[in-house]
């Protein structure tokens, strides 16, 4: 079995030119180098290195095997490092700004159980469906809906497979029927809320732009969906922020012949100086939590 000290000195060796600098580096004798060298050679049935009284220079094969030797050993070290930043006490102020009804439904009990987990961590989070400008706004990082274009920021994908889909409880399905192709959304009451500033009206719905109207609205999406629960229409919302009311049967998926828009969702932060210990393990618990919701999605038609 290769000794990961016996590479690691093979490696020093060829940058250093010599058995005895690659000794003096690591605090050994020069016959010690030699040995770990031979031992390496006699593991993988290949000298490595040609040797005479004067000079030592790798074979063909030694120049060969390097790379590989050097991949090793920053894959060890990297290794290394992620657990200890992992391990390590989280502390200091974390501020998180997400969806209204991402953050309460969802978020929320994930999150207390990270802080709890991380007790020196202070968690701060700010719940709007407003767009968080990471720049000005005292936040650190953001969660997101949808494709991230501007490339002053850094986004990390949490869900990029979710996508929305059309919803309405059974009893109103029981009072207004299902509607079955886009156009039959022209007579139903559509529930709708604010996204990115404005009224969202205007839905995708497979290949189609329909806009759509009815008598409730509200600025914040967690309403929207409540309203739906209640059997007051129809909404078009996130798979994220409905697939437990699915599961439950509060909601029903309608149309499912008719794929809606792609909606991933990104951890974004202003730059890669900000991607701290807490925000790549709060990334890490986010992708792995979301990434076991992907199977109840309906699959794409």
């Amino acid at each position: 079995m290769i000794r990961i000290d016996d590479l690691n000195l093979f490696v020093r060796t060829a940058a250093l030119g010599s058995f005895s600098n690659a000794a003096r580096e690591a605090d050994l004798l020069p016959g010690q180098v030699a040995a770990a060298i031979k031992r390496l050679e006699r593991e993988l049935d290949i000298r490595l290195f040609a040797r005479s009284t004067r000079s030592l220079r790798l074979t063909i094969e030694g120049e060969q095997y390097l790379p590989t030797a050097r991949t090793v050993l920053d894959a060890l070290k990297d290794g290394r490092e992620k657990l200890r930043r992992e391990n390590e006490q989280l502390q200091g102020v974390l501020q998180v700004a997400a969806p209204s009804d991402l953050g309460r439904n969802m978020l929320l009990p994930w999150l207390s159980g990270f802080r709890r987990q991380h007790p020196a961590l202070t968690l701060r989070l700010f719940l709007s469906d407003q767009v968080t400008d990471l720049f000005r706004d005292p936040v650190d990082v953001a969660i997101r809906y949808g494709v991230i274009e501007d490339a002053s920021y850094i986004a990390l994908p949490l869900a990029p497979w979710n996508r929305r889909v059309l919803v309405a409880s059974p009893d109103y399905l029981a009072r207004r029927g299902n509607p079955l192709t886009p156009d039959d959304l022209l007579r139903h009451d559509c529930v709708l809320y604010t996204l990115s500033g404005r009224i969202y009206d205007k839905w995708r719905i497979g290949s189609r732009v329909l806009t759509v109207t009815g008598p409730l609205f509200s600025d914040d999406a967690d309403v929207a969906r409540r309203w739906a629960i209640a059997g007051e229409g129809i909404t078009y919302k996130s798979w994220l922020d409905v697939s437990e009311d699915v599961k439950a049967g509060r909601l029903r998926l309608l149309m499912q012949d008719y794929p809606g828009e792609p909606t991933p969702l990104n951890l974004v932060c202003p730059h890669r100086k900000q991607f701290s210990p807490a925000i790549q393990q709060l990334h890490s618990l986010l992708r792995g939590r979301f990434a076991e919701l992907e199977s109840g999605l309906p699959k794409l038609i």
